[in-house]
């Protein structure tokens, strides 16, 4: 079946409408946005539980889209969840406001470039492509096999294939690296997207070093992460951006690793939750929770393992359990993928089918360095936004 979502749906009252690109700001709730809107609370309140939950997912940075008529009234809204969903608002013909849970129109291209460096990797991918989660990518990617202050030297070559999403002629969300080169002291220094999602060299030996514990010991998953999901029974999309670990009320919840309290409370969804930041821009997610260990408060450091709360059923929940969300750089992460003890050396028919991979790859590498191919700098958006074939979106505006 073929989902196809208009930008913004045909008004049959409004003869030309305004659009805003807002940016959603840190602490700003859901149930914030409608009051600022003039919206009815039960917009919010006649969802389901999960639908409600999902609101709760919306990151602080992440741009969203109005609709505005004449007299400064919201017709529409599309504001993005992740990478993949997104909230829908709009009022019906007799001005009645609904939402639905819908996917995210999204074009993916392959995109790369070569260049020399002149002053650090961020900053000059930063000035070759004005693509600051690029730049935050390929440092990260790096971080655990390299050496950028001691190792690298001006004019040496680095080479980037990546995936980029698009949205609305815009970058949207972060770009995956498919594979990175670097020439240090004249050889090639190579990181590699493996079928995994996760990076590796050219031994196969896997770089990243962020390394999470179980949360919860001999916890069984109950849910599995899952950006998009259409439910075959609700025939609707769900979303659940993180793992639940089914456990008995009173069960102790673990830190799954070292890092320092940034919030301690309670929220409509989630009922009480923690969440704590970690090195390299890694933060998890702790809900539903019963309640906290003593002392559990903002600016609180945590050592991997220790217990800090204890399992329970509060907020939007069906019974005891513990939602755990990973997020990188505000980014969510499948935790399953990231829950191990040692660092994965691939082996076996694994390593067969990377070695594959790795190779074409290289040649991939070497084509666009014969090329020297230069980066594409984001698109640009058209100033006119079509709703129907008399309903032009004649003005657009950023917020400020």
């Amino acid at each position: 079946m073929r989902f196809i979502v208009v930008f913004f749906f045909l008004i049959s009252l409004a003869l030309s409408a305004n659009l805003d690109i807002r940016t959603w700001k840190s602490g700003f709730t859901f149930l914030n946005f409608l009051e600022a809107n003039n919206l009815p609370l039960k917009t919010y309140y006649n969802l389901d539980k999960e639908d409600q939950k999902a609101t709760e997912e919306i990151l602080a940075g992440i741009e969203y889209e109005i609709l505005l008529d004449e007299k400064k009234n919201l017709l529409q809204a599309l504001i993005p969840i992740n990478e993949s969903i997104q909230l829908h608002i709009y009022q019906d013909a007799k001005k009645d406001y609904h939402l639905k849970v819908t996917p995210i129109l999204l074009d993916k291209k392959r995109e790369a470039f070569t260049f020399t460096l002149r002053t650090s990797p961020y900053n000059d991918i930063m000035h070759y492509t004005k693509n600051r989660f690029l730049a935050q990518e390929f440092v990260w990617a790096y971080k655990n096999s390299l050496n950028f202050k001691t190792s690298l030297r001006k004019n040496d070559r680095i080479v980037i294939i990546y995936d980029q999403l698009y949205r609305n002629g815009r970058h949207f969300g972060y770009p995956d690296i498919q594979v990175a080169m670097v020439n240090v002291y004249g050889k090639p220094r190579y990181i590699y997207r493996n079928t995994d999602g996760r990076y590796y060299d050219a031994k196969g030996k896997e770089t990243e070093g962020f390394k999470l514990a179980k949360p919860i010991k001999n916890g069984r998953i109950t849910s599995r992460y899952s950006k998009r999901r259409w439910h075959p029974v609700l025939k609707r999309y769900r979303v659940h951006q993180g793992v639940d670990f089914g456990a008995r009320s009173g069960t102790p919840i673990l830190a799954a690793a070292k890092g320092r309290v940034s919030f301690a409370g309670q929220t409509r969804g989630y009922g009480n939750i923690i969440k704590i930041l970690h090195r390299d821009g890694y933060q998890t997610l702790y809900a539903h929770m019963k309640s906290f260990k003593g002392g559990m408060k903002r600016g609180k450091r945590v050592k991997k393992g220790s217990i800090i709360g204890y399992v329970g059923s509060t907020g939007l929940s069906t019974g005891p359990h513990l939602h755990f969300g990973l997020y990188h750089n505000g980014r969510p992460r499948n935790p399953a993928g990231v829950i191990r003890i040692t660092t994965n050396v691939l082996r076996g028919k694994k390593r067969k089918a990377f070695k594959i991979l790795q190779s074409n790859y290289n040649q991939e590498v070497a084509l666009h360095i014969k090329a020297n191919t230069k980066p594409n700098l984001q698109l640009k958006s058209e100033n006119v936004c079509y709703l129907g074939a008399n309903n032009p979106v004649n003005n657009i505006s950023r917020e400020k």
